[in-house]
């Protein structure tokens, strides 16, 4: 009887074994496609991209190895810099506002009883659209003598003579941050409503008892319970805003006077124009490290406010 127990818990272990093994084989199978495709198509280009930052390379030609000194004179590109400034700038004013417009439209809709699938549809709709097709829309509605806004405007008696949208630069970027947010406010929306409908019910019904108001209720109760989707929102569009470069280039073409060139125009000028292939390697890498570092600081700040 011993030795068949011992035999039995003998073949009970190799069976478990068997079977922890062949759930790894499995899991390594599921996870395979993914891996090669994030080697193939993510991380080589990356580390490809960063030997090219140290070479002079005009993509026909030979490449030369020249050190640091893309990264060097990088720093010292006064177009660089300002291309940065505007790109913080763009950042630091879009970000909000797509991150509140976003909140406000989701609070406004959840309450919602009837057609709220309407509603819901309507604000995701040109998320799915193309930044071609966003840009197009744009520029019909921003032209100076037919434009939907110029029209709206003279019969509102707001103005009296066309405005230019597109030939001044604060204009341009007001245009450019407009247009951006009717197209990727529906994203943010998206979020927030998911939020907001996993808030419990039981919440709001402590805040009637101890008779909060409808702003008591958001500020204490909705803003604080949004936070991780808060976090994750904030941190997504700053990375997105830090890449902008489809409406600058299709609406406003980066004029006037390069008024509305962002970093990534500067990579796309320099890699794809002047063939500066190491040049713009160099740039998008700076890039990459800007948008790492205040992503890194946005969570840390705010996680901190978390708790």
């Amino acid at each position: 009887m011993a030795v068949k127990s011992i035999a039995q818990k003998k073949s009970m272990t190799m069976g478990s074994r068997g079977l922890a093994r062949q759930g790894w084989v499995t899991g390594v199978m599921m996870v395979l496609p993914y891996t090669l495709f994030f080697l193939l198509f993510s991380l080589f280009p990356i580390l490809y991209g960063l030997r090219v930052s140290f070479y002079d390379w005009s993509l026909l030609g030979d490449k030369e190895f020249i050190g640091f000194l893309n990264y060097t004179t990088l720093l010292q590109d006064e177009e660089f810099r300002d291309n940065l400034l505007h790109t913080v700038l763009f950042t630091l004013v879009s970000v909000p506002l797509i991150c509140g417009v976003g909140l406000l439209l989701a609070v406004l809709i959840h309450g919602i009883r009837r057609g709220q699938a309407f509603f819901r549809a309507a604000v995701f709709m040109p998320y799915v659209l193309s930044v071609s097709v966003i840009s197009s829309i744009w520029v019909i509605f921003l032209q100076p003598y037919s434009g939907l806004f110029n029209q709206i405007l003279r019969t509102l008696g707001i103005i009296n003579s066309e405005i230019f949208w597109l030939s001044e630069p604060m204009l341009a970027w007001a245009s450019i941050i407009m247009s951006t947010i009717w197209w990727t406010v529906g994203f943010v929306f998206v979020l927030f409503l998911a939020g907001l409908q996993d808030i419990p019910a039981s919440f709001y019904e402590a805040g009637q008892i101890e008779g909060a108001n409808r702003w008591q209720t958001f500020w204490h109760i909705t803003f604080p319970s949004l936070s991780r989707i808060t976090i994750l929102v904030v941190v997504l569009q700053t990375i997105a805003s830090f890449k902008i470069f489809g409406q600058s280039k299709l609406i406003t073409g980066g004029g006037p006077a390069g008024a509305t060139k962002t970093v990534v125009f500067s990579i796309y000028e320099n890699g794809f124009q002047t063939f500066q292939m190491g040049y713009a390697s160099a740039i998008a890498f700076v890039l990459m490290i800007v948008i790492l570092v205040i992503s890194v600081l946005q969570t840390l700040i705010l996680r901190k406010f978390e708790s």
